[in-house]
């Protein structure tokens, strides 16, 4: 264990706070593009997800069940939490005859949001992977 103190924090634990940020933001991708399919549906009410909830979420610990595995048939299986228990209903502005909530307009600033955001965790998590790539070269001989 004493090799782990010569390698930065970054190149040694799980998911960063952008890899878990761009799965949600993936996942809120497709909610905002169901809404916007089904803009005309009666009925339909709009989802979304409370990002920072659904982030902080994620990222505590009791939540983390990648990659864990079970070595006896009495074990539990474990299964990632699920998006759906976080889905939340968008209130309208704007009522609408046929009941549908999906307003054009706030999902369209909320896809230019969510897209933005996206690109930002992108941009840090291409830059750590890197940074590991470039540290990795300098240990070579």
């Amino acid at each position: 264990m004493e090799d782990d103190l010569h390698i930065p924090r970054f190149a040694r634990g799980g998911p960063s706070i952008h890899e878990e940020a761009l799965r949600l933001r993936t996942r809120r991708f497709e909610l905002l593009a169901a809404n916007v399919a089904n803009a005309d549906t009666p009925n339909y009410k709009a989802r979304d997800i409370d990002f920072s909830d659904a982030l902080e979420s994620a990222m505590g610990t009791g939540h983390r069940f990648d990659g864990m595995t079970t070595t006896s048939a009495a074990h539990l299986p474990a299964t990632p939490r699920t998006l759906e228990a976080d889905l939340l209903y968008r209130v309208p502005l704007q009522s609408s005859m046929d009941g549908n909530t999906v307003e054009m307009d706030t999902e369209r600033v909320a896809f230019a949001d969510n897209a933005v955001r996206m690109q930002f965790s992108i941009d840090r998590t291409a830059s750590k992977y890197r940074n590991m790539l470039k540290l990795y070269q300098d240990m070579r001989p």
